[in-house]
C-alpha cells in the first residue's frame, strides 16, 4: 500500500507551473538593441512606443496575425506601417526622399532636383514643393502631383502679366533670380520712346513709373505733376493754378534748385551778404515741412535776439539787429558808444566789444555784460601799482595815463611833494622808482614815507 505524504514547501522545487500566462522571455523594451533585428530605429522611430509598431494590423502572416502579442512579423518597408501617399506614382521607398525626422521635409535627405528634367535654379530654391507640384484626386484619394508636370515655358506656373504682348518666352528678359531684375534693362534705349530718361529718372525703377499689371500702357509724362504730387501742397499756386515743378528744380533731384538769387531778390527779401551763402533749408525749414509764404523779414524771425535780458531796451531797437550788425559779418558792429556814459577813446575804440562785455564767469563761462557795468579803470584793468594810487578806494588810472598806451605817462611830477630840480631833472625815473616786492605782489615803488636825500643817497 502505497502512502501519499502532503508536500512540504521548499525553495528547492522547480518552479514550472506559473500559468498560461507567464513571461518566458523576459525583455527589457527600455535596453532591447533594435539594430539587431536588422531595422535600426532613427528619428522619429526611436521614440515611438513598442505598441505603435508591433501590432497585428502590419502583419502580413496570418497565422502571426492571429497572436494578440508578438514582435515577430512586421517587414522592414516603410509600406508595412505607412500608407502609400503616392498612390504607387513614386518608388514605395519613402527613404529615398524622406528622412527619419519628417515626412514634411523632402529636402533633408538631399533629393536632388537638378537629375530631373526641371533644375532648381534662382529663386525657385526657396519655393515650397507644394507650390508647383499641386494636389490632385487619385482613387478617391488626395494626392501630390510629382510627374507629368509641364515645365516648358513658365506660363505653367506663372501669370504673364504682360499679356503676351511680349511672347510666351519669359526667359528673353527675366530670369530664375528675379522677375524684377530685367536682362539686357541697361542697354534699353528708352530715348526711342516719347520720354527721355534724363538725371534721377535714369535710376527709377521701371515698374514706380509703369504700375499697370503689363508694364505697356501709355502714360501721361507731359509735366511733372503727372507722376509726382505736389509736394509744396499749393503753397505756390496762383490763380488756383501750381506751376509745374521744372519751374524751379531739374532731373538731377528735387534737392537742387535752380531759383537763384537774382530771382531771390526780384521778391520782398533780398539775399545779401551772409545771407547769399545760406542754404535754403535754414529760412524755410525750420520744422518738419518746408515754408515759403508768410515769411516775415525781420531778423527775430530766424535769429534770436541773444542780448535780450542783456542790453538795456533803448539799445535793441525793437530787436532790429541792423541797428548794430550787417549781413556780410556778424562780428562787425557800428554801435555808437558815444550814446552811452563811457566814450571810447584812443585804444578801446579799437577794441573788439567781446573784450570788454563777454568775460569769463566764475566758473570758466563766457558769459555777456552790458548792463550795470562800472566805468572805473579797475573794473576792467588790473592796478599793477599795488594800491599806491587808491583815492578813497579808487584809482584813477587817466591821472597819469592816456588811452593809447600805458607806456605814456602824463604824470607832472612837479605836483608832487618833490619837485624834480637841478640833476634831478635828468635822471631817469627807474633810478628812484625801482621794482620792489610785498609779500607775493611785485610793484615799482613810488610813494615814500620820507623824500629826505638819505632815502635815495647813502
Amino acid at each position: 500500500q502505497r502512502i501519499y505524504l502532503p508536500l512540504q514547501k521548499s525553495s528547492c522545487l522547480p518552479k514550472d507551473h506559473h500559468g498560461r500566462k507567464f513571461e518566458i522571455v523576459k525583455l527589457d523594451k527600455k535596453r532591447f538593441d533594435h539594430s539587431k533585428t536588422g531595422f535600426e530605429l532613427k528619428g522619429v522611430h526611436a521614440k515611438k512606443d513598442c505598441k505603435e509598431c508591433h501590432k497585428s494590423e502590419f502583419i502580413s502572416d496570418p497565422i502571426l496575425k492571429k497572436k494578440s502579442s508578438t514582435f515577430m512579423g512586421l517587414k522592414g518597408a516603410c509600406l508595412t506601417c505607412h500608407t502609400d501617399y503616392h498612390q504607387g506614382k513614386l518608388s514605395p521607398n519613402c527613404a529615398t526622399c524622406h528622412n527619419f525626422d519628417s515626412f514634411k521635409n523632402a529636402k533633408v535627405v538631399g533629393f536632388d532636383h537638378n537629375k530631373t528634367h526641371f533644375p532648381i535654379l534662382g529663386k525657385h530654391n526657396n519655393v515650397s514643393c507644394s507650390k508647383c507640384h499641386k494636389t490632385e484626386i487619385v482613387n478617391g484619394k488626395t494626392v501630390q502631383r510629382f510627374k507629368g508636370l509641364e515645365f516648358q515655358s513658365c506660363t505653367p506656373c506663372h501669370k504673364d502679366a504682360h499679356e503676351t504682348k511680349f511672347g510666351t518666352n519669359c526667359k528673353q528678359c527675366h530670369s530664375e533670380e528675379s522677375f524684377h531684375s530685367i536682362k539686357n534693362i541697361a542697354t534699353f534705349n528708352h530715348d526711342k520712346t516719347e520720354f527721355q530718361l534724363i538725371g534721377k529718372h535714369k535710376t527709377v525703377a521701371c515698374k514706380s513709373c509703369h504700375k499697370t499689371a503689363n508694364m505697356t500702357d501709355p502714360l501721361k509724362h507731359d509735366k511733372c505733376s503727372d507722376c509726382h504730387a505736389d509736394f509744396h501742397k499749393k503753397e505756390f499756386a496762383k490763380n488756383g493754378i501750381t506751376p509745374d515743378c521744372n519751374e524751379c528744380h531739374t532731373n538731377n533731384g528735387f534737392g537742387e534748385t535752380k531759383f537763384t538769387i537774382e530771382r531771390h531778390s526780384k521778391l520782398n527779401f533780398q539775399l545779401e551778404g551772409a545771407h547769399a551763402a545760406t542754404p535754403c533749408f535754414a529760412c524755410h525749414k525750420k520744422q518738419e515741412t518746408w515754408k515759403f509764404r508768410n515769411i516775415d523779414g525781420k531778423c527775430i524771425d530766424c535769429h534770436k535776439n541773444t542780448h535780450k535780458g542783456f542790453m538795456q531796451e533803448k539799445y535793441l531797437a525793437n530787436d532790429n539787429c541792423t541797428a548794430c550788425h550787417n549781413t556780410t559779418r556778424w562780428k562787425t558792429v557800428k554801435f555808437d558808444h558815444n550814446k552811452t556814459d563811457f566814450k571810447l577813446e584812443g585804444v578801446h575804440a579799437r577794441k573788439a566789444c567781446a573784450a570788454c562785455h563777454y568775460k569769463k564767469n566764475e566758473l570758466g563761462v563766457r558769459v555777456q555784460k552790458f548792463q550795470g557795468m562800472v566805468a572805473d579803470c579797475s573794473s576792467c584793468h588790473k592796478d599793477s601799482h599795488a594800491g599806491q594810487f587808491e583815492i578813497n578806494g579808487k584809482t584813477n588810472c587817466t591821472t597819469c595815463h592816456g588811452f593809447e598806451s600805458w607806456s605814456d605817462s602824463k604824470f607832472d611830477h612837479n605836483t608832487s611833494r618833490f619837485k624834480l630840480e637841478g640833476a634831478h631833472v635828468k635822471v631817469s625815473c627807474f633810478e628812484c622808482h625801482k621794482e620792489t616786492k610785498e609779500g607775493k605782489k611785485k610793484f615799482v615803488q613810488y610813494k615814500f614815507k620820507s623824500i629826505e636825500c638819505s632815502t635815495c643817497h647813502s
